[in-house]
C-alpha cells in the first residue's frame, strides 16, 4: 500500500512535461524586411497570461478596459523609443507607420497580438551594408525573436546573420547581388553566400524549436496520455497485464513516430501557406484530442492502433506549431532553414521528455502500482482537456495553464523523483511477478 501511494505522488510528473505554454513572458517577434532604400519592421507583440495585465496596464492608462486610439498610439511610441536601428554605424529614426490592438480580453488569455509595421529610410553608402536592431523593450518580462525578409523583386542577398543569446540584438550584412551579366564564379558566390546566411538562422531556429516543445503542455500531454497504456496489453475491453520490453519499446517508438510525421506534414505545408486554419478551432482540436488520448488510457478504445490516432491528430498538431513560422519570411531558402531547425528542435524536446518518462512506465507497469497511476494520469488529462476546451472554445478562464505551470516549474526534478519511486516500487512488487527474462518475450 505503501509503495501504490508514492506512486500515485508522482504523478504529475508523467503527465507534466519541463515546461508550460508561454505563461509569463513577452514574446516579441520582428521581422525586418529590407528595402532598395529603407527597411520596414514588422512586430508582433503576444503577452502570456501571467504578465497580459503589466502590458495592459501599460496600454490602457485611463483604466476603463478598451484600447482607445491615443493609447494604442502612445504605447506604440514607446516600444518604438525602446528600438535603437544603426545602418553602417549610424542611427535611423523609424517611424510608425501601421498598428493593431487586439481586445483586452483575448491578450488576458494569451490569445492577443498587438501587430505593429515601422519604417527607416536607409542612407546612401555603399553596396554592402550592416544593419543593426536592437530591442529592449520591457526586457524583465520578454523573450525575443528576430528574422530577416528579403522581397524576391530586388535585387539584394543576405550575407549574414548574427544574434546574441536572447535575439534581443540582431546583425544582418547584406549587399546588392552580383549582375546577372558577371561571371559565373561571381553570381555562384553570391548565391551561396545567400542560402549560407539563410541556413545561418538554423541554430536560432533550432532553440526555438525546443523551447516550443517544452512550452507546450497539451502538444506534450496527448503525447504522454497516448503513452500511458503502452507497456500493457487490452483484454475483453480492458488494460490488463504488462507486455514486454520488447513490445513495449515498440510501440512507444511506433506512437512517437506517427505523431512526429503528422506533424512535420503539417508543419512543412502551413508553414509554406498550403493549408491553413484558423488557430482557435485547432486549438480546440488540440484540446479535444488530450480528452481522447485519457479516455484510451481508462479503456481501450483503439487497442492497437494508437499510431495511426497519433499520426492523425498529429496532423492538427503540427497546424498550431506552424503558427509560429507564418510570419518569419516567405524566401524558399529561409522558410527551408527555418522549417528544418524549428522542427529539429521539436523533435529534439520530444524525444528527451518520452525518453524521460518512458523507463518510468516499464518499471511501474510491472507493480500493482500502476493502475492507479494510469487511472489517475487519465483523469488529470481529462480534466485538463476539459479545462482547455472550455476556454478555448467559449473564452472562459479555467486557469489551466497557471495551475499547470506552478508544478510544470519542476518537472525535471519531479521526473527524477518519479524514476526514483518506481525504481523502489518495481524492487518491492511481490515475487510473484514476471521476471526479467518473461519481460523480453
Amino acid at each position: 500500500m505503501r509503495t501504490k501511494l508514492l506512486c500515485l505522488a508522482a504523478l504529475l510528473s508523467l503527465t507534466l512535461p519541463v515546461f508550460a505554454h508561454r505563461l509569463d513572458e513577452y514574446l516579441q517577434a520582428i521581422l525586418v524586411s529590407i528595402e532598395q532604400d529603407h527597411i520596414r519592421l514588422s512586430m508582433r507583440l503576444i503577452p502570456g497570461v501571467a504578465v497580459s495585465s503589466a502590458v495592459i496596464a501599460a496600454i490602457d492608462v485611463n483604466g476603463d478596459g478598451v484600447f482607445s486610439e491615443p493609447e494604442q498610439r502612445r504605447y506604440a511610441q514607446t516600444v518604438l523609443r525602446d528600438l535603437s536601428l544603426h545602418a553602417d554605424g549610424r542611427p535611423l529614426q523609424p517611424r510608425l507607420e501601421s498598428l493593431r490592438f487586439p481586445d483586452p480580453g483575448d491578450m488576458k488569455q494569451g490569445l492577443g497580438e498587438i501587430h505593429l509595421e515601422f519604417t527607416a529610410a536607409l542612407p546612401a553608402g555603399s553596396s554592402h551594408r550592416i544593419l543593426v536592431v536592437k530591442d529592449r523593450h520591457q526586457s524583465a518580462i520578454s523573450v525575443y525573436l528576430m528574422n530577416c525578409l528579403i522581397p524576391e523583386n530586388h535585387n539584394l542577398l543576405v550575407l549574414a546573420q548574427a544574434r546574441n543569446p536572447n535575439q534581443s540584438y540582431y546583425r544582418i550584412e547584406f549587399a546588392e547581388a552580383a549582375p546577372a551579366e558577371g561571371p559565373l564564379p561571381s553570381r555562384l558566390r553570391s548565391y551561396f553566400a545567400h542560402i549560407g546566411g539563410n541556413f545561418a538562422s538554423v541554430p536560432a531556429m533550432f532553440r526555438l524549436g525546443m523551447r516550443h516543445i517544452a512550452e507546450g503542455t497539451d502538444h506534450l500531454l496527448f503525447l504522454l496520455a497516448l503513452l500511458l497504456p503502452a507497456p500493457l496489453l487490452s483484454f475483453r475491453s480492458r488494460w490488463s497485464e504488462p507486455a514486454s520490453i520488447r513490445h513495449t519499446l515498440a510501440q512507444i517508438v511506433k506512437v512517437v513516430s506517427a505523431f512526429t510525421l503528422g506533424h512535420s506534414l503539417t508543419l512543412a505545408l502551413a508553414a509554406g501557406g498550403a493549408v491553413s486554419l484558423p488557430q482557435r478551432p485547432v486549438e480546440v482540436l488540440i484540446a479535444f484530442s488530450i480528452l481522447v488520448s485519457a479516455a484510451h488510457a481508462l479503456r481501450p478504445l483503439f487497442p492497437g492502433r494508437e499510431p495511426l490516432v497519433a499520426a492523425a491528430f498529429g496532423l492538427i498538431h503540427g497546424m498550431a506549431f506552424a503558427a509560429t513560422l507564418q510570419h518569419l519570411g516567405v524566401g524558399t531558402w529561409q522558410r527551408l532553414a527555418g522549417i528544418l531547425g524549428f522542427n529539429l528542435g521539436i523533435e529534439t524536446g520530444q524525444l528527451l521528455v518520452v525518453c524521460g518518462v518512458a523507463p518510468s512506465l516499464i518499471l511501474l507497469s510491472r507493480t500493482p502500482a500502476y493502475s492507479i497511476f494510469r487511472f489517475s494520469g487519465a483523469l488529470f488529462a481529462g480534466f485538463a482537456s476539459g479545462g482547455w476546451i472550455l476556454e478555448r472554445l467559449f473564452g472562459a478562464n479555467a486557469s489551466v495553464d497557471l495551475a499547470v505551470a506552478r508544478v510544470a516549474q519542476d518537472g525535471p526534478w519531479i521526473a527524477a523523483c518519479l524514476f526514483a519511486i518506481s525504481f523502489v516500487a518495481w524492487q518491492r512488487r511481490g515475487t510473484s511477478g514476471p521476471t526479467a527474462s518473461s519481460w523480453m518475450s
